[in-house]
């Protein structure tokens, strides 16, 4: 058996068909959900980019106890323990932040292939290149770190003639080559890891007018500056953003397509567990936001896809209600191949939730920003913990009140204390 996994950064649940979005086409992640197990409320556990990688690898929460940082030479990481079992391994990657060593995310895997130059990377450096930064970028006279990020992503694709140069396309074509290479066609693990659709927001034709109002005049703003959206962007200028956003989600629908029909060719397909997920979603002005400005937990940006695929169908085509998060993904894989579990992993396999064998694995779903805001939430309600001086905590009811408009801190302040007291026990408990 094999396993692939295909991560895409910053894909907001609600922006694919099979979660119920009616006007972003998605057909064939919509096509993989019909024969996949979809879990209808998955979490990222600790965020951003970084901290969820650490959880991917490490199946353990790490929101209250590190943040952005290298992997430690003392975690037992996913990739070493199928290497130590015979596995061959690919991690192929456009995220940037993975590129330094220092990082250590490289440990364990046979092969890594790192896909050069998406947003700030300094992959570029002749600054003999003109670039035309105006023509996408509108400042708020403040921000000079994401003009300067946006320069460099203009000088890095310069030279792109159509979507095949895209980064999406790029790290799935590593990925399909990465599996004609290999000799055998079991015992693989294969980590697709693609930024994309993270900003910026450029898709190329015919995805960059997919969506888009055919009457909008103004600039095509496809790195804005993450914070407050009042008094930055007007309403046209924030749809617009949103409806370049949406094609990006299309083009990179796409190329997940293109993969899979290749695994298919391949004779791959039905004997590999095949997993898609992301590391958090991406406020496009709720809570009068763009972009993961502030730590904000809110549904629009840790609410995240989580399907798999199981080659012998367990599960398949099935919705499940339960509660999971981003660490449960390094012991289902585990779990699917036989492997026995490391010691101290937080995470649970969703294996017996795909066969029936439980309803559910946990009460409630955890997560934070490093010694930031946590987060509390069942299915119902949602408490947010801020650690941060001066900042006020918040109660939601997601029942009554998905989009979180309503703090009812002060409304139901003995429900905010229980749930208050079930996440810092559940963080004292953490070993």
């Amino acid at each position: 058996m094999n396993v692939i996994v295909i991560i895409n950064d910053t894909w907001r649940w609600d922006y694919l068909g099979c979660y119920g979005n009616d006007w972003i086409r998605t057909p064939n992640l919509n096509e993989l959900a019909s024969e996949s197990a979809v879990f209808d409320y998955c979490y990222s556990e600790g965020l951003p980019t970084v901290p969820t990688r650490t959880t991917f690898f490490t199946g353990r929460f790490t929101f209250p106890f590190r943040g952005w940082q290298r992997l430690e030479p003392t975690d037992v990481l996913l990739a070493e323990i199928l290497w130590n079992k015979g596995y061959s391994s690919a991690m192929i990657t456009d995220v940037y932040h993975l590129h330094k060593p220092s990082m250590a995310f490289e440990r364990g895997f046979d092969f890594t292939k790192h896909v050069r130059g998406h947003e700030g990377d300094p992959y570029i450096l002749d600054e003999s290149i003109e670039v035309d930064v105006d023509k996408y970028y509108k400042g708020d006279g403040k921000d000079k770190a994401v003009r300067a990020q946006l320069t460099q992503y203009l000088r890095n694709v310069h030279n792109w003639k159509g979507e095949e140069d895209t980064f999406v396309a790029q790290v799935l074509r590593e990925g399909m080559k990465w599996l004609e290479e290999q000799e055998g066609k079991d015992d693989l693990f294969l980590w697709l890891d693609c930024f994309d659709p993270h900003e910026p927001w450029d898709p190329p034709p015919p995805y960059d007018r997919m969506y888009t109002d055919p009457n909008y005049k103004g600039k095509d703003i496809i790195h804005p500056i993450p914070g407050r959206v009042e008094g930055y962007l007007t309403p046209e200028e924030l749809h617009h953003i949103k409806m370049l956003y949406a094609g990006k989600v299309t083009l990179c629908d796409h190329w997940i397509g293109v993969f899979l029909n290749r695994v298919k060719e391949m004779g791959l397909y039905d004997n590999s567990l095949i997993i898609f997920t992301t590391d958090h979603g991406a406020p496009f002005g709720e809570h009068g936001i763009i972009k993961k400005a502030e730590p904000g937990l809110y549904e629009e940006l840790v609410h995240i896809p989580l399907l798999i695929r199981h080659p012998k169908g367990l599960g398949a085509g099935k919705r499940f209600d339960a509660l999971v998060e981003t660490t449960e993904i390094f012991p289902t894989i585990l779990d699917f191949l036989g492997v026995k579990l490391p010691p101290r992993i937080h995470g649970k396999s969703l294996l017996p939730l795909m066969a029936g064998e439980v309803d559910s694995i946990r009460d409630y779903a955890y997560m934070g920003y490093f010694k930031q805001t946590w987060r509390v939430s069942d299915r119902e309600w949602s408490f947010i913990l801020d650690l941060r001086k001066g900042k006020s905590n918040e109660l939601y009811n997601l029942k009554n009140d998905p989009e979180e408009k309503r703090n009812l801190i002060t409304e139901v302040p003995e429900k905010a204390m229980e749930l208050e007291l079930e996440l810092r026990r559940f963080v004292a408990d953490l070993r």
